[in-house]
């Protein structure tokens, strides 16, 4: 099972095996969230992801979870809501499914990078999520 997939499947409730990265390209070096969302197709049912505000259910979940986790900012506190291992070898790992082309030694870059992917791609997949949140 893919770490994406688990995501999607965590955000929007579906199977794992419903959910796959909705651009299978690499995305250019530099590409912006809107590049991304550009080119994606949707993975995740229309039905499904209409209905789910992105911000709400990840609110949702930090609250539900007891702890201090900024989602909005931090990959690793998105995939701690979600209930996902957020070790580096994870995040190394949803970084190749994502077509990382940056060195992934260099994690803070790395982490950033997730983090716009993942927030585009949830949007990509028909989520609502904020424009203020794909800016970044």
């Amino acid at each position: 099972m893919s770490i994406f997939g688990s995501i999607l499947g965590a955000v929007f409730g579906t199977k794992p095996a419903e959910a796959a990265p909705a651009n299978t390209t690499a995305p250019a070096e530099g590409a912006s969230a809107a590049d991304v969302l550009a080119a994606a197709p949707a993975s995740v049912p229309a039905d499904v992801a209409a209905a789910v505000d992105i911000p709400a259910t990840l609110d949702a979940l930090v609250a539900k979870s007891g702890e201090h986790l900024d989602w909005r900012l931090s990959i690793v506190d998105l995939m701690k809501a979600l209930g996902l291992d957020s070790s580096l070898a994870h995040r190394k790992e949803l970084a190749t499914e994502l077509h990382y082309a940056g060195d992934m030694d260099d994690s803070a870059s790395m982490n950033i990078w997730l983090h716009a992917q993942v927030i585009a791609q949830l949007a990509a997949n028909g989520g609502k999520v904020p424009a203020d949140l794909l800016a970044k």
